[in-house]
Order: structure tokens, then sequence, then C-alpha cells
């Protein structure tokens, strides 16, 4: 018969795998709400409004890893470690995915850049404008 007031041995394991967050929690909170202010700072222009979505959805992600891992510290709360957890791979997800396409964009920009001059395509008449005889 189990004792109610005994902590289980999955209890035990889950604050003891959740020390690492847990410590960080002020961290992942902090970073969560900046997250979330960036987000609605980029949604106040035009075009930033388009995107604001972004790191105000990572931002709650941040900020919701922090709190679900409270629960399982401090209890052994197995699902509000499972819950932090998924918070946190998301997040992970999400970054990756913005970071392979940045790495696009540039390489892109390079090539526009760098590339097709290269190749004797310009993008801007510099022999017109330098001879003074590009009219609009």
């Amino acid at each position: 018969m189990a004792y109610p007031y005994l902590p289980s041995d999955d209890s035990r394991v889950v604050r003891e795998l959740s020390v690492p967050i847990y410590q960080a929690r002020g961290w992942l909170k902090f970073l969560g709400i900046l997250s979330i202010i960036s987000g609605i700072g980029q949604a106040l222009s035009i075009v930033g409004i388009l995107f604001a979505w972004l790191p105000i959805w990572m931002g709650v992600l941040m900020y919701q890893a922090g709190s679900n891992i409270e629960s399982a510290a401090q209890v052994g709360d197995k699902f509000g470690f499972l819950r932090s957890m998924s918070s946190l791979k998301t997040y992970f997800v999400l970054q990756g995915v913005l970071t392979l396409l940045a790495i696009l964009i540039m390489l892109a920009m390079l090539c526009i850049m760098f590339v097709l001059p290269l190749l004797g395509i310009t993008l801007i008449p510099w022999q017109d404008l330098y001879y003074n005889t590009y009219y609009y």
C-alpha cells in the first residue's frame, strides 16, 4: 500500500531532472517577456506587423517553460515537466527554422551582390549614371 504523503519514485526522478531548467527559470521568464515586448514593438511598424507574431509566440513558449518547470521541480509533477520540455522543443524548432531561413536569405543576398555583377548583370545602371544619360 502506497502512502499519499510519501513521494513516489517518479516524482523524485522528475525533481532531479528538472533542477537545471528550474535554476534557469528566471532567465527563461525574463527572455520570454523581452521577446513579447520586442514582438509588440515590431507590431507597431507597418512591415513588422506581418512577422510580429513570431517573437510573441516564442516569448510565450519561453515563459510557459519557465512557469511549468516550477511545479515539476517542487513537487515532482511529471506533466509539468513534459509541458516545459514541449515548450522548449517548440521554441528550439522555431529558432532553427528561422535560422535556416536567415541563412538562405543571406546566401541569396550575397549571390545578388557579388555573383550577378561578376557575370555582368547589374540591377543599377551604373554606366548610365556615370555618363549622366539615364533620365526618368
